[in-house]
């Protein structure tokens, strides 16, 4: 029987400790403003959509997440070469972002973190990350993609899962 994988520890997510693999996307801080005579809040360029290489275009989905819970094992991450990816939640609920440095062909360690308060993520170009990891129920995400000729997604399948999520932080 082969050992439990190491533990991965989860943070919060910041935009300070996500900035190395793209942007977190909340209205926190972010530079807004008044429209529509007064009746909306603007909150203005909250990341960087990055779709256009090899001619690609935007695209806009909803991604249905069935919900995981603990412990959760990591056994693959993905990356899209031609563009970015961003998952921003259609509900309050906390969902995990898991991502790896950049080892180039191959991922480098791991590094988790907890969405809350319906932060959203913005993958930059080439970031190695897990599928979405959804927590507490099934949730709806609102996608922004890359789509047009040319592979844009390369997975990459660990030998024996690489790190295990026991628990997560407090949102308190």
């Amino acid at each position: 029987m082969s050992p439990d994988p190491p533990e991965l520890v989860v943070r919060l997510l910041t935009r300070d400790a996500f900035a190395p693999f793209g942007d977190v996307i909340e209205t926190a801080g972010a530079h807004h403003y008044a429209i529509n005579e007064g009746t909306t809040e603007r909150f203005h360029d909250l990341c960087d959509v990055d779709v256009e290489s090899e001619g690609g275009k935007t695209l806009v989905n909803i991604f249905r997440g069935q919900a995981w819970a603990c412990p959760i094992s990591i056994k693959m991450v993905e990356r899209h070469p031609l563009g970015s990816q961003a998952f921003i939640p259609l509900t309050q609920r906390p969902f995990l972002v898991v991502v790896a440095e950049n080892g180039g062909a191959e991922p480098g360690p791991l590094h988790a973190f907890l969405s809350t308060d319906g932060q959203g993520v913005n993958y930059r170009r080439n970031v190695w990350h897990h599928p979405l990891l959804s927590l507490e129920e099934t949730s709806d995400f609102l996608v922004v993609d890359r789509g047009g000729a040319g592979q844009n997604l390369e997975e990459f399948s660990f030998n024996m899962p690489i790190a295990m999520i026991k628990s997560l932080p407090s949102m308190t």
